[in-house]
Formats: C-alpha cells, structure tokens, sequence
C-alpha cells in the first residue's frame, strides 16, 4: 500500500494542471478509489483534494513570483478558468493574493511534496474480527452532521441529547440483530474525509426483515457483505478516534483486505453514566484486496 500511495502522489505531481483519474490509477494498482482516497486521508492527515490544491499552489507561487507572465495566464496554465477563481485558491493557500505576492515576494505557504514510508508499527495488538453478514437495516433517528476528525462533534452530541431517555430505550427493544446495541452509524461520507464536509449520522439499532419499523423512524439498508470489526475500550471518544486511525495505519497495510463502500458503525456495548469511557465495537465494510 505504501507503493500505492507514493505513485499516487507522484501522479499528483504529473497532473497538477489538470484533473487527477484516480479511479483509472486505483484500478491499475488494483484497488478501488474509495480504499486509495481513505487510505491518503489517514496517513496524509489531510484529504487528497486538499493536497492536490497545496501542490497546485505551490509551484503556482513560483509562476506568480517569477513575474514574467500575466496572472490570467499562470490561472490557465494552472488549470483555472479566470483569474478571479485562481486568486482565490491561491489567497486561501498562501493567505494573500497574486498580486500582493508578486509585490512583495511573499508571504508563502508551501506545501513539500509527500513520500510515504514504511515505519514499524504493530506493537500492541489490535483486537479484530471478519464477519459476512446477509442484507440488513438500520433503524433510528438521522440527521446531517459536519464531519469532526477529533474531539466530540457537537452537532451529534445534541441530536443524541434531544431524544428523550425512553427513546433509546425503545430503539434497543427494537434491535434484534448484529451489530448488537445502540449504534452510532455514519453513512454518505465525502471520499476524501474532509473536515466540516457533511454526513448522515443515524442514532439507531440494526433489525431484520422480520421487524417492523415504526413509520417516525428513519431506514438505512446496508447490502450484504464483509465486515471488520475492531473492538477498543477506554476514554470515550478518543480511544475510537485511535483505533479508528490505527485502522489506516497498522491493519489495513498489514492484511488482504480494503475497504468498500457502506456505512461506517460504531455499537457501544458498555458505557459510563457520562460516556467519559466506553467499550465499542468498530464495524468497517471490507472487501478481498
């Protein structure tokens, strides 16, 4: 994998003034571009499209500097349609615009090209399991959230804490299937994990086809297939945001198996009064690398 994302980014370099296929380069490493575009977030800590636009910027910068060329024409050069747009990607990279940069010869932020390397990792062992489960729902109370990297994510916090306490109650009477308990589910994730983007995050349980769903709950129907499941306890959220990253880091590098597409579910199986420390499960949709 570390291969697979040194190439990734020498083709970033190769492609910085025009779109980037990484779907074509994810099929001709043999991965998929979902895997490839989350692998690059986690071990980046940046999302691919975020790093593409540094580059972009960067070596833009010198074009800008330079001075012998019009800023229309370094914006089309650099793949922008007007100067207007590339003056603002560039203010939103270096925090001034061309013209000022060209003036006063900076200020600059420049993004160093990355290379990826192998590093030993792996020792502590991480508690794991590969389940195949048929087609199953997810039953629950949904909304829209920004997506948050660390930390609590407030907007999830309040839409749990606006269900009343019977609520919760009810939805675990009415789970009757794997992933066993109350779950937090995050579906319709942006490919490249960009903090602030939006996803659907259900408060919910999984069910069967045998159960009947209350019409004031909201449904997720997550398609057959395998899953990975890490299992983590400690301070709550931090020792999941840890697992979650170490997923990227030691146990997808290390295994035959890549992620696919399909909601992302964390089932909390024990807990404290305040949720400062929990024991969860981690259930990631894989698929045969």
């Amino acid at each position: 994998m570390i291969a697979w994302l040194n190439r990734l980014v020498d083709l970033v370099e190769e492609s910085l003034t025009e779109d980037l296929d990484v779907a074509r380069l994810a099929a001709t490493l043999g991965t998929t571009e979902h895997h490839l575009r989350r692998m690059f977030s986690s071990l980046a800590g940046m999302p691919l499209s975020e790093y593409v636009r540094r580059r972009r910027m960067t070596v833009a910068a010198a074009d800008v500097v330079a001075g012998g060329q019009d800023l229309l024409g370094i914006a089309v050069r650099h793949g922008y349609g007007s100067a207007e747009a590339f003056g603002r990607a560039f203010a939103s990279v270096h925090g001034a615009a061309p013209g000022q940069v060209r003036r006063d010869g900076g200020p600059l932020r420049t993004q160093p090209r990355l290379r990826f390397r192998l590093t030993v990792e792996g020792a502590h062992p991480m508690d794991v399991r590969l389940v195949t489960r048929p087609a199953f729902r997810l039953a629950g109370h949904a909304a829209r959230v920004p997506l948050v990297h660390e930390g609590v994510n407030p907007a999830i916090q309040q839409h749990v804490a606006s269900l009343p306490p019977e609520e919760h109650a009810r939805l675990k009477a009415l789970g009757d299937g794997e992933p066993r308990g109350l779950l937090a589910v995050s579906a319709d994730l942006d490919p490249d994990r960009r903090e602030g983007t939006e996803l659907t995050y259900l408060h919910g349980v999984a069910v069967t086809d045998g159960v009947a769903v209350p019409e004031d709950l909201d449904v997720l129907t997550v398609e057959e297939g395998a899953w990975a499941v890490f299992r983590a306890a400690g301070h709550y959220p931090s020792t999941l945001q840890q697992v979650w990253a170490a997923t990227a880091t030691e146990w997808f590098p290390s295994n035959p198996w890549r992620l696919r597409p399909g909601p992302e579910v964390v089932a909390v199986l024990e807990r404290a009064e305040d949720l400062s420390t929990a024991t969860v499960e981690l259930w990631l949709p894989v698929e045969p690398a």
